[in-house]
């Protein structure tokens, strides 16, 4: 129909049909998906975070329910990029939305030699970097939190690729911006935020951490204020495309990050509590056009009164 609004969003120089993505780490490889969602209406699918080598994680239990909320240590456990080219990869490249794979490693050179290997498959559309990883060569900080670290493994993975770059940034910071702006001088084409906030939880039977690596990260609807304020911050700040990511489950969760400054948003918690979450708050974002009588998505990024 012609009246319906125009979804598309750009993000980094790839067009997305709109701008409701999935999170890295809650959406697995996409096929484990495939019966309850209909992926082709997807803007786009990033994948479980890849690393070199396959990983197996830390050990359980390694996700507890909080108020509002979840804490996760799975430990970015992953097949490999080898398994996921040979296994996964061909799934994907039967569906019509973009593929973004996100990547992470323990050095720079890590980084950089899956951005060369990704750069040549023509499926994935474009990799995000996460960088709230230890830089087992700086002391175990991670990437994320020191601006130097973020602008450094940024720019070495922007030279051995040419595909579009998003580097997904930490919260566990003073000053995102300040990130933000390392990350946006380094070469990416876009920012996603925000990875999880660290926490934890206590069994006061046992008088012992519920998780077995004692902190995890902290997402959903709890996170959701922080995230929101450090979006808004960061898309005021940097002069790329802003992806927003953190406790979104409703459709005006979503419109909240968009009017805030987001061009795109990635849903991720919500996944686990309701697997048709993506599909709903797409039709959400729709229905609120419509109702608003906008038609372009785009025309209520960063639209906040101030």
């Amino acid at each position: 129909m012609d009246d319906l609004p125009d979804l598309s969003v750009d993000i980094g120089g790839i067009r997305l049909q709109n701008p409701v993505m999935t999170a890295s780490g809650t959406f697995g490889y996409g096929r484990e998906f495939e019966g309850l969602v209909d992926l082709n209406r997807l803007g786009a699918i990033v994948v479980k975070g890849l690393s070199l080598m396959p990983a197996r994680g830390n050990p359980p239990p390694r996700i507890v329910e909080t108020p509002c909320g979840m804490l996760n240590a799975i430990g970015l456990e992953n097949v490999g990029l080898e398994a996921f080219v040979a296994e996964k990869l061909p799934y994907l490249e039967t569906l019509s939305v973009p593929v973004i794979a996100n990547i992470y490693g323990k050095t720079v050179e890590e980084y950089v030699r899956l951005a060369e290997r990704i750069d040549a498959l023509e499926a994935v559309a474009a990799l995000e970097v996460n960088i709230s990883c230890p830089n087992v060569k700086a002391g175990g900080v991670a990437f994320g939190v020191d601006p130097a670290a973020a602008r450094t493994v940024i720019a070495a993975v922007r030279r051995a690729t040419g595909k579009p770059l998003i580097a997904k940034l930490s919260p566990n910071v003073t000053d995102i911006t300040e990130i933000a702006r390392q990350a946006e001088a380094a070469g990416a084409d876009a920012l996603s935020l925000i990875n999880t906030l660290t926490g934890m939880a206590v069994d006061v039977d046992t008088r012992k951490p519920v998780l077995a690596n004692i902190t995890g990260g902290l997402s959903g609807p709890a996170v959701k204020p922080v995230a929101l304020r450090m979006v808004w911050q960061t898309a005021r700040a940097v002069g790329v495309p802003v992806i927003g990511i953190g406790g979104i489950m409703t459709p005006r969760d979503a419109l909240e990050f968009l009017i805030a400054g987001a061009s795109a948003v990635q849903v991720g918690t919500a996944n686990f509590v309701n697997p048709r979450a993506t599909m709903e708050i797409l039709d959400g974002i729709a229905s609120y056009l419509i109702k608003h009588h906008i038609n372009k998505a785009e025309d209520i990024i960063g639209t906040l009164a101030e």
